[in-house]
């Protein structure tokens, strides 16, 4: 607890966290504004067309991964560093990913949004319209990865709280100024969306030039250094294939076969899932660096015991806070959209059961990048996950519900993490056993005592609480069997030590 890398990682992931409750708040409400403003209709051909875009971005998904590691990488290792080359060279090389996606896009992906997408004939013009301006605004995002990775590499948190903060309440305002023109509310959302995302980009981009001399970017070519990072890109390549075709291809699928109204269902749940799962990444953010200089500099003991305590940690944390959302959600929708589309109740809460297996192996998949050998693990779970488009494909062909699509997510993700454990075994030495033990057993024992406690009192007094003490009673039977289950005899020790210790400050 007295660690300074563990204070270190403690005070990060504090900020982000205080980052992401003002955030969340913010971005709910924009949704239920963007939605009412909008309409089902139009939000949904947003965020399916929005989000072609981003499947266009598997380039920018693999080097944002391979920027990041070799950025931390070289911070982690003693003697000589040379962070400013790296920092130029992923620089050089996201501008050209850059230029790529917009050549793919104008071409290839707008045939597709004009041809093969389920948009009414009446909206197809506004749709082209949102396509091109989400090509630019990705554009700009695939740019800023070095600024946000070279940030995230000197473990600076900070500014993530202060320009995610300026960032919702810049969506929010642009929320509110659809009202202010005359013109298609979808393309005016789109254009307020792109001036937002390039705002961003310029601030981290001068809080980078500031603080951090590396930054200062020059045309740099290490041939070496390229092909390092392109055979690392490479392999990563595939795994992020996979992931996007998992996500923005199903959701490109539900399209074709159901139309927009359940992209905006899906649309919805995502953001759901989006807001619980920032709090597992705020904390993993502040895990990743240390997982990685910690490898660079062979403490292999404690690169474990981070991915154990970050895995059960991450699970603990999303249960927590999932729990109230699922036994109450659709009293949630209901206060917080007003209009329901249909299917979304049920998305959320298949989502949330994903989440729940994805969430531990977050730690895995850093462990794996810090190696830099990510061939085997890469072609491996890539090849799993890539499994979920012909697989929803064949579910939704024979004429089951949208929603079944989640169900084969969940199966895969299974299936992914045994295969993440077997590799990390042979990667890292990861003890197996102490994982099983300490993540997956814990995780199980708790969930089974939280769901029989629930199921047993519901019909004797939950049923008839109103949503606040309902989650409440919840929250304290989670909280119960975290402390005697899910927490080992040491760590109940150091959490009550730390209790008393701010006790006794408070009242001195």
């Amino acid at each position: 607890m007295e660690n300074n890398k563990y204070k270190r990682m403690a005070k990060n992931a504090g900020m982000l966290y205080f980052r992401m409750l003002l955030t969340m708040a913010v971005a709910l409400y924009t949704s239920r504004v963007i939605l009412q403003t909008l309409g089902v209709e139009d939000f949904g051909i947003y965020n399916v067309v929005a989000g072609f875009v981003t499947m266009l971005g598997f380039l920018h998904g693999a080097m944002s991964s391979a920027t990041q590691r070799f950025l931390a990488f070289e911070l982690g290792q003693s003697g000589e560093k040379d962070v400013r080359g790296i920092f130029s060279m992923s620089m050089n090389i996201h501008i050209l990913i850059a230029v790529i996606v917009l050549v793919v896009g104008e071409t290839l992906g707008l045939w597709f949004v004009r041809t093969q997408m389920t948009i009414p004939i009446d909206r197809i013009f506004a749709a082209e319209w949102v396509f091109h301006l989400a090509l630019l605004s990705f554009m700009v995002t695939i740019i800023s990865v070095p600024y946000n990775a070279l940030i995230i590499a000197h473990e600076q948190m900070s500014i993530f709280a202060a320009v995610s903060i300026l960032d919702v309440i810049l969506k929010l305002l642009i929320v509110f100024m659809l009202g202010w023109f005359g013109m298609d509310k979808l393309i005016l959302y789109g254009l307020l969306s792109l001036t937002v995302v390039f705002i961003i980009f310029m601030v981290y981009r001068s809080y980078c030039k500031t603080k951090f001399t590396e930054s200062k970017f020059r045309f740099y070519w290490n041939r070496r250094l390229f092909n390092t990072m392109l055979s690392y890109t490479g392999w990563n390549l595939w795994g992020n294939i996979a992931a996007v075709m998992g996500g923005q291809g199903v959701n490109i699928l539900l399209n074709i076969f159901f139309g927009p109204t359940v992209n905006a269902a899906r649309a919805i749940a995502m953001q759901v899932s989006a807001a619980l799962n920032s709090f597992v990444q705020n904390l993993q953010v502040a895990i990743n660096p240390q997982i990685i200089k910690s490898y660079a500099a062979k403490d292999m003991d404690y690169m474990h015991s981070l991915v154990c305590y970050g895995a059960k940690y991450n699970f603990f944390l999303l249960f927590f806070l999932s729990m109230p959302v699922l036994i109450n959600i659709d009293l949630i929708l209901q206060v917080w959209l007003g209009v329901v589309p249909e299917y979304t109740s049920i998305f959320i809460q298949l989502i949330i059961v994903n989440m729940l297996i994805d969430c531990v192996s977050a730690p895995l998949m850093t462990s794996a990048q810090a190696t830099g050998k990510i061939k085997l693990y890469q072609t491996l779970v890539g090849g799993l996950l890539l499994l979920n488009l012909p697989f929803s494909y064949i579910v939704l062909r024979m004429g089951y519900e949208p929603y079944t699509v989640i169900y084969v997510n969940i199966i895969l993700s299974v299936l992914a993490l045994i295969t993440r454990l077997c590799i990390l075994k042979g990667l890292v030495s990861l003890p197996i056993y102490r994982y099983l033990k300490e993540v997956v057993g814990r995780g199980m024992v708790v969930s089974v005592m939280v769901g029989g406690l629930y199921y047993i009192t519901y019909p004797y007094f939950i049923e008839n609480l109103g949503f606040l003490l309902k989650s409440i009673v919840v929250c304290i039977y989670i909280l119960s069997a975290i402390a005697v289950f899910g927490f080992s005899k040491v760590e109940r020790l150091a959490i009550l030590d730390k209790i008393k210790a701010m006790l006794y400050k408070m009242h001195h």
